[in-house]
Formats: structure tokens, sequence, C-alpha cells
């Protein structure tokens, strides 16, 4: 089975699921389509006990699909821009501070919390995890999902203030998140016990601040060349290769690919370039491309996602550690915005209730699985993949169906 196959077989299901979530569910598309997938899944573990043949073509797709591969340096960077491109800029740049201090600051102390709370906790069932390796875990699941959680904020009717708080910083988290990531995943494969601050700032200043130079100049060279012509194929064009480039130089200048492009996703498509560099058609079809895009890209995503559950070990001692998860990752994303939230609510107008808003609609997705996926046996891979499957799980399902009720109760 080659590539194109799986790519086939894979499109295939995510449209059926998406005409069934449409048709019969009418769930926003990232909850109903991960519960679909789950279903799915489930069906096919009881007919293997009477034919394995299907279970075993879906393995044999999730086992050639490199999902650390192909969602980090591939699909984020698509997504990302896609949101980006939709981000309303006047509204982000009156929010600037607090996002950009959700973004790192919060992920930074949530990501110690997290991984506290759960040494002891793993300690506490008889598990012996270095705390390296559980801030690992605090590091991939500290990052909130901007692809989750658009659809059902719209849908819910969340302040213009509140969604771009929760969007803005979910856009920028995912790459400081990503690079918190790779920082302690270089210190726990070194080995070395002790922490070096140079390093890691370091580290941090060559990803985080060249991401965002590299995306600023990306976004200025596709909106120079989107301005000298009036041709909708082509600035189509011209964005997608925008993307696709600025992901390969990113690579290989070793800076941050997911924010670059959130950062010419914003650039692109903020009202002064749209307005100078795009005529009406022009507008809707960029809109159109990339909305489709979106929703493609989206949609296998959470059917992968989903079929996770084929090739991970789910033995009880890590599926009763990823369910007592659930309420630490939700009470240290809700500790480490608490500072900034009580700094900013005066001066920015805070919508009531922010914090827990953000807390119960700081939904996880296929990032956090995805880092999971990439760490090694000796970090524990299994029973950390356990964990961040569960929490993952709970977020979309769970918090997505009840993020608008709260939301609704809160803001009215």
């Amino acid at each position: 089975m080659d590539y194109f196959i799986i790519s086939a077989v894979l499109v295939s299901i995510s449209a059926a699921f998406g005409y069934i979530n449409v048709r019969f569910l009418k769930l926003p598309n990232t909850i109903g389509l991960m519960l679909i997938t789950i279903v799915f899944t489930l069906a096919v573990f009881a007919v293997s006990f009477v034919d394995d043949t299907l279970l075993n073509a879906e393995k044999y797709i999730i086992t050639h699909i490199d999902f650390r591969t192909v969602l980090l340096d591939i699909m984020l960077s698509f997504l990302l821009f896609a949101g980006a491109l939709h981000t309303n800029f006047e509204q982000l740049k009156v929010q600037r501070w607090p996002i950009l201090v959700f973004s790192t600051l919060g992920v930074l102390v949530s990501t110690f919390l997290v991984g506290t709370f759960v040494y002891y906790m793993l300690q506490l069932f008889q598990m012996n995890v270095q705390f390296v390796y559980c801030l690992l875990f605090g590091a991939l699941i500290s990052p909130t999902d901007p692809i989750a959680v658009l659809g059902i904020l719209k849908q819910a009717g969340a302040p213009k203030k509140l969604e771009t708080k929760i969007v803005g910083e979910s856009l920028f988290n995912d790459g400081v998140g990503v690079v918190v990531f790779l920082t302690i995943f270089q210190l726990a494969s070194s080995g070395s016990s002790e922490f070096e601050p140079m390093a890691i700032l370091e580290l941090f200043g060559v990803e985080v601040i060249g991401g965002i130079a590299l995306g600023l100049f990306a976004g200025w060279i596709t909106y120079r060349l989107m301005r000298s012509i009036d041709d909708y194929d082509i600035e189509v064009i011209i964005t997608l290769a925008a993307v696709m480039m600025g992901t390969v130089v990113a690579q290989k200048l070793h800076v941050s690919a997911p924010l670059a492009m959130v950062t010419a996703g914003l650039v692109v498509g903020n009202d002064t370039v749209r307005n100078s560099a795009m005529s009406e058609t022009t507008e809707t079809y960029v809109d159109k491309f990339w909305e489709l895009l979106d929703i493609l890209l989206n949609t296998l995503l959470f059917v992968l996602i989903g079929m996770e559950m084929l090739v991970i070990s789910f033995e009880t001692s890590y599926v009763v550690a990823g369910l007592v998860a659930i309420p630490i990752v939700l009470l240290c994303r809700y500790l480490s915005l608490l500072l900034p939230i009580k700094f900013f609510q005066e001066k920015l107008d805070f919508v009531p209730g922010t914090n827990l808003v953000m807390t119960w609609g700081g939904l996880r997705g296929g990032i956090s699985i995805a880092l999971a996926l990439g760490l090694t046996e000796a970090m524990h891979r299994d029973l950390f993949l356990v964990i961040t499957y569960i929490v993952v799980v709970f977020s979309i399902i769970v918090q997505g169906l009840t993020v608008g009720k709260l939301v609704k109760r809160v803001t009215t």
C-alpha cells in the first residue's frame, strides 16, 4: 500500500465521517469527528473478534504514518496560517500584551505546575518516573489548540474580546509550547540533571524571535508580490507558496515554523494588507481556499487522532493516571492564568469569568498527541501517550460540548 492509497483512504474516511456529522449529529466538526472516529474504532475492535482484516488495515495505515512529522512539520504550518489569516488583527493588537503573557509565561508556569503535580501523583501510584519526564508531559499538554477551539467559540457566540484572547493565545502558545518541549527534551536526552539557563535562553531566542522575524519577512514578501499584480489564481498560489517555502526555510534555519506561519498569516490577513494588496475577488478566493484547506486538514487530523487508539497500550494503571490527570491539567491551567488576568483585567476591561472560560475553553488537540508520540521508550512513552490521549479526548468531547453553555452563563 503506497502513500497515495493511504491518503485516498484517509480522505474518504474523513469525507464519510464529516458527512455523518453534518447530516445526522450536527455537532461542531472537531467534536463530531472525534466522537465518530472513537465509535468507529471501537466497532473495528469488536468486528476484529470475528474478522481482523479491517483492524489490520487500520493498524497498517497508522503505523506507516509518522504522526509527529506529518503534524508538526507539515500540517501545523497550514492550519496556523489559515487560523491567523482569519483572526481579527485590530482586536489582536488591543489584546497583544495579555496574549503575549498568556502564551509565554502562562505556558512556562503551566508546564512546571503540571510536571510537579503529575510527578507526585505518579509516585502515589507506585510509578517511578523522573521529574524531568513529568516536565516533558507538562510541556506537551500545556499548549491549547486553536484548531479545536475556534469553531466552537464562534458557534457559542463568545464575545469578540474573549474569543480574540483565547484564539490569539492558542495560535502563539503552540509555537512556544513546542520550543519549551524541545528544550526539556534535549535536557532529558542528554541525561543532565542541571538546567543551563543560558542554553535555554539561546534556544528560546533563536526559535521564537527567529520564527517571528521569518514570518514577518515572509508576510512582507507575500504582500509585495500580491500588491504588484491583480490575478486571484496566482495570488492564491503565492499564499500557498509562502506557507510551504516558509516552513522549509524555518526548518533549515532551525527556527519555529509554527510561529513563523502564525506571524505571516497575521501580516497577510490584516485589513491594511487586504485593502491595498487584494481586490474583492482575490480576497474572496484567498479566504475560501484557506477555509477549505483548513477544514480538510482539520478533518484528517481528528480522524488520525481517533485512529491512534489502535496503537496505544491501554493498561489499567495508565488509564487511572490519565483520569486523575484531567483535573490536574485543568487546575494548573487555571492557576497559570490567574496572575496575568488579575494584572490586565482592569486595564483592558476583561469579560466576567474570563479565567473560567479560558480554562475550560482551552482545548487540547493533535499537537499534544504529536509531541507525546515523539517521546522515547526511556521517557515512559506509553504511559504519557495514554495520559495525553485521555486528557485530549476529555478536552474535545466534554469541554468542547459544554464550553458554549459556560460562555453564555458567565457573559450574560
